[in-house]
């Protein structure tokens, strides 16, 4: 099974919210979790996007009890609207995985856009990411 090498939390949240993965998943996570640059190219609603989210959120859950306030990942989108709606995803599912094991670190993640205020650029810059 190609959720072996998840976090145990990781693994369950997903057989129970999604089942199994999708093609572009399942050919996508050996990639990523090697660390490899990792292209998927896949028609909308595919699971591209979780593939790399889940991947993030797993290695940040192993991480340990706590993160260092400090930027780990970064998603970059094409387009503004992407990045003001992806991050809902990650948030629910760490949510609902934190929900599962209160022992997991709390994730947290800032969206920044070119609309961004001069204030809130400076705010990310004292305290990187807020608490999903």
């Amino acid at each position: 099974m190609v959720l072996a090498s998840f976090h145990p939390t990781v693994q369950a949240w997903f057989a129970e919210r999604l089942g199994e993965p999708t093609q572009p998943q399942r050919e996508g996570w050996p990639s990523i979790r090697a660390g490899r640059n990792t292209l998927i190219a896949a028609p909308t609603g595919s699971g591209k996007t979780l593939a790399a989210f889940l991947s993030a959120i797993d290695g940040l859950l192993s991480s340990g009890p706590e993160l260092e306030d400090e930027t780990r990942v970064l998603y970059v989108s094409p387009l503004k609207a992407l990045a003001s709606g992806h991050p809902e995803e990650p948030r629910a599912a760490a949510r609902r995985m934190r929900e599962r094991d209160p022992s997991l670190p709390a994730i947290r993640v800032v969206v920044r856009t070119g609309d961004t205020s001069a204030k809130a650029r400076a705010s990310m810059l004292r305290k990187p990411r807020t608490s999903w």
